[in-house]
């Protein structure tokens, strides 16, 4: 791999309107309580993590397709104009649409198929784990887009240090420390 090639992790997550409920401080002998409207939508929301810049590309979708996909991958080569681009991410089926692979080759993006079942290995779903906890949980948005925005407000105005640090880059345990 060229020393100029970019590496990202990339993964995408659901995003609800109907709130995830998690444990929440309340008064002593009270129940905590969350207002929801009782309705439901969903968007997805789509990050590629650049692990040694820190620099986050999201974009939303309507709902995870491979046709999202390949315009995020279009959005990514648009972002590192004539890098080779090394992006890591899981075999789900829109990744692995033969339409999705012949547009990343033709953009010149190596697609790193990480192993079945081992989200911990992603980057970007450790990231995703904070989104969920400070972003989403026991809080109901007015609308989809309004989540969807606040959570993709949350991923780019971390700090480069801070991105890296919820995404467990830093850690001691990193398992591609050696490239950074």
């Amino acid at each position: 791999m060229p020393s100029s090639t970019v590496v990202l992790f990339q993964d995408e997550t659901k995003l609800r309107l109907y709130p995830v409920l998690r444990r929440a401080w309340s008064l002593s002998g009270e129940q905590g309580r969350v207002a929801i409207s009782g309705k439901n939508a969903q968007m997805v929301l789509s990050c590629a993590l650049n692990i040694k810049t820190g620099r986050r590309i999201t974009l939303p979708h309507p709902r995870m397709s491979a046709g999202s996909f390949q315009q995020f991958l279009r959005k990514v080569r648009k972002a590192y104009r004539g890098r080779p681009i090394a992006m890591l991410l899981d075999n789900g089926g829109l990744h692995t649409a033969k339409a999705s692979q012949s547009l990343a080759k033709k953009l010149n993006i190596t697609l790193i198929w990480l192993p079945k079942q081992a989200s911990e290995l992603n980057c970007v779903d450790q990231l995703w784990r904070s989104v969920k906890s400070d972003i989403s949980a026991n809080k109901q948005y007015p609308s989809i887009e309004q989540h969807a925005q606040a959570a993709q407000d949350y991923v780019q105005k971390l700090s480069k240090r801070n991105a890296l640090t919820k995404a467990g880059v830093y850690s001691e345990k990193f398992w591609l420390r050696k490239l950074l």
